[in-house]
């Protein structure tokens, strides 16, 4: 049986406007780790028309998405995987969703990092991949504050300098993380 975590959100960021209310689903196979990357990376890359979870029209591409923002086409334009992700379903990504920007959230830079050293290993297509290596300290601190009902406060998300700054049921949390490339 899947646990669902709700956040009621509250955006300062004026250049976006952010549903005030958000359902994760923890799937059987998930830790609560996945649920708060998907909150992270939901605030972060937050666009009109982002879906959480769902099942592309598209047979040609098989996988679900953590995030994705589709055209009006309903062609990937976003694709956001969240923690784990293959080498192997990364290439296939950039293959299938040929115009979709691939960002990957990954728990700290060393993950970030040793997914970058993989990709390169494996030659994957260059210029394809955004990674986000979150702050360790904070990432695990979110993790372990994540309760069923959870009041956000969302502040900013930049990537020039990469930041984040947000209010989780009353703690402020503001750190840098890491971004690579590929």
């Amino acid at each position: 049986m899947a646990k669902r975590y709700t956040f009621t959100i509250a955006s300062q960021d004026r250049s976006r406007d952010i549903p005030r209310k958000l359902i994760l689903a923890q799937n059987q196979t998930e830790t609560v780790a996945h649920v708060a990357l998907k909150l992270i990376a939901y605030l972060l890359f937050y666009r009109e028309r982002i879906q959480v979870e769902t099942a592309l029209p598209d047979d040609t591409i098989p996988f679900l998405p953590d995030l994705v923002q589709l055209d009006y086409s309903l062609h990937p334009v976003l694709w956001v995987e969240c923690g784990e992700c293959t080498i192997s379903k990364l290439h296939k990504l950039a293959v299938k969703a040929p115009e979709a920007e691939i960002w990957i959230v990954k728990r700290n830079a060393e993950d970030a990092q040793q997914l970058q050293l993989n990709m390169e290993r494996e030659k994957l297509r260059t210029g394809r991949y955004h990674i986000v290596g979150l702050d360790r300290e904070m990432f695990e601190e979110v993790t372990n504050l994540l309760k069923e009902r959870n009041e956000v406060t969302w502040f900013r998300g930049t990537f020039d300098p990469p930041l984040l700054q947000f209010d989780l049921d009353g703690l402020w949390f503001e750190a840098p993380f890491t971004l690579l490339k590929h």
